[in-house]
């Protein structure tokens, strides 16, 4: 609880190292531990409260004119967002991916380039339940489908920023390489409880920071090398570094993709052989043939290419369920998981392939819940945690992602627009959607959610959309000045 204090501009409040102040001219009253104030706002009239924080040792910074520094900051926010690339002439789609763009935006730490995966922590998956996590880190498993989010909208020196925390967070030895990072770069995120909290409508526990820092997850290293596969393709600035340091992760990833692991939804049961973790071991290895293919980058490309063959044939034989027709989410296992709607995305499989056309008919009869896309079956699944979720928001916009693949724009655009109604009146999006309770779940706003959205939208809009692009593994200079075909719908 921070020590409140009466101010003759409003408040001060201190709780350790950090204070904020609340400057107004409006008479605040205490009354029980909370400050409330009464008042009327006329037509034509502004009432400005102005929160402002600042360490706790330093003198607090007031801004001098409120109303200009609110014009100044419309403004810049104004011609930020003309640079937006996304022009379909649908004015709820283009309105829907421009904030999705200044919420990615938003969700940037400038000094460093870092982007959170949401600025809040502990907001309920179940309300009630006990799927509470922090999510105010840096992912890297979020990496390749950021960049080209932001890569297509035109948004290149974001894009550059992106790329570059990302070489300074996993710099280090490749076993040392973590799934998730500090806005700085920070890689000690021990997980503790607060138990003196309530939480969410009453949402225990409340967590700070993510055992799931530590996990094993062997996906990581695919999605960091595709995004800088992606980088180099993009003509971001070149870097010999970059392609020496992913020399050194494949060397690492051709030691450990045999071992089991937690997986893309960080299960906090026993490791398994997960068959998405699986197949971006394959993209580790495809993307840096195809750097050597396409830029003449030097490597020991013949065993890239037998470990490629030999992983495709493996998860081919033990990660696909011929009874059921569909690849599953672990060897051995028969549960499904909706990160394979990415087979035909990542490009291990053509979107026609019958085994992929099997998988996603197969995700829709058992994982759509009114809909929208359960992650998993938290009743066929031992996650380690219990309890119930929401449909995964994200996952949903793959489903749109894989019916424009294998040409199903109808029903590609039919859930696309369901899932742009979902957001609230400001256009926010959180991790997960409550069929049965009509609200939105989990950590708000969720940038993983509103990536989604970006790209399916260009997904939907071109035929050389986002989804193609990686499938290709040869995404090219976007930008808002080149053509891209358009798509028919």
């Amino acid at each position: 609880m921070p020590w409140v204090r009466r101010r003759d501009y409003g408040l001060s409040a201190v709780a350790g190292p950090d204070a904020v102040e609340l400057h107004t001219n409006v008479a605040l009253q205490g009354h029980d531990m909370k400050t409330t104030a009464e008042f009327t706002v006329r037509e034509g009239e502004t009432v400005p409260f102005t929160l402002s924080y600042h360490r706790s040792h330093k003198m607090p910074h007031f801004v001098p004119d409120r109303l200009e520094s609110l014009n100044r900051a419309v403004s810049w926010w104004k011609e930020w967002s003309k640079r937006c690339a996304f022009r379909n002439g649908n004015k709820a789609w283009d309105e829907a991916v421009q904030r999705s763009l200044i919420t990615l935006k938003l969700l940037t730490y400038r000094p460093t380039g870092g982007i959170v995966a949401a600025p809040t922590t502990s907001l309920p998956e179940s309300i009630g339940g006990q799927r509470n996590w922090d999510y105010r880190y840096c992912w890297i498993r979020d990496s390749t489908l950021t960049l080209y989010a932001l890569l297509n909208a035109g948004y290149r020196e974001e894009a550059e920023a992106w790329r570059q925390w990302l070489l300074r967070a996993a710099a280090g030895h490749p076993h040392q390489l973590h799934i998730m990072y500090g806005i700085s770069g920070e890689r000690w995120l021990p997980e503790s409880e607060i138990p003196w909290l309530s939480g969410y409508e009453g949402s225990k526990p409340v967590r700070v920071g993510n055992a799931a820092s530590a996990q094993s997850q062997l996906d990581v290293y695919g999605e960091l090398i595709d995004a800088l596969h992606a980088a180099r393709h993009a003509e971001l600035i070149p870097s010999d570094d970059a392609w020496r340091f992913q020399k050194v992760l494949l060397e690492h990833v051709e030691r450990i993709w045999r071992e089991p692991d937690h997986g893309i939804w960080e299960v906090r049961g026993p490791p398994r052989i997960f068959t998405h973790s699986r197949l971006m071991c394959w993209v580790a290895f495809d993307r840096a043939v195809k750097s050597c293919e396409d830029f003449g980058l030097h490597g020991p490309v013949d065993r890239w290419r037998a470990i490629r063959e030999e992983i495709h044939r493996d998860i081919c034989e033990n990660g696909f369920d011929t009874s059921r027709n569909a690849f599953v989410q672990h060897y051995g296992g028969t549960a499904l998981d909706a990160a394979l709607l990415l087979i035909p995305q990542i490009g291990f499989l053509p979107a026609g392939d019958p085994r992929v056309i099997g998988t996603v008919k197969a995700i829709e009869d058992e994982l759509l819940h009114d809909g929208f896309v359960l992650r998993y079956s938290t009743e066929k699944v031992n996650d380690g945690v219990g309890g119930r979720e929401g449909a995964f928001l994200a996952c949903s916009f793959w489903l749109v992602d894989a019916y424009v693949m294998q040409g199903r724009l109808d029903r590609a655009e039919e859930l696309f627009e369901r899932l742009l109604s979902l957001r609230n009146d400001l256009g926010l999006l959180a991790e997960e959607y409550d069929p049965a309770l009509k609200r939105q779940v989990g950590n708000f706003p969720q940038g993983f959610s509103h990536i989604g959205l970006i790209n399916s939208a260009f997904n939907l809009t071109r035929a050389d959309g986002p989804a193609q692009q990686r499938a290709e593994g040869t995404p090219s200079r976007y930008s808002a000045d080149l053509h891209h075909p358009a798509r028919t719908i």
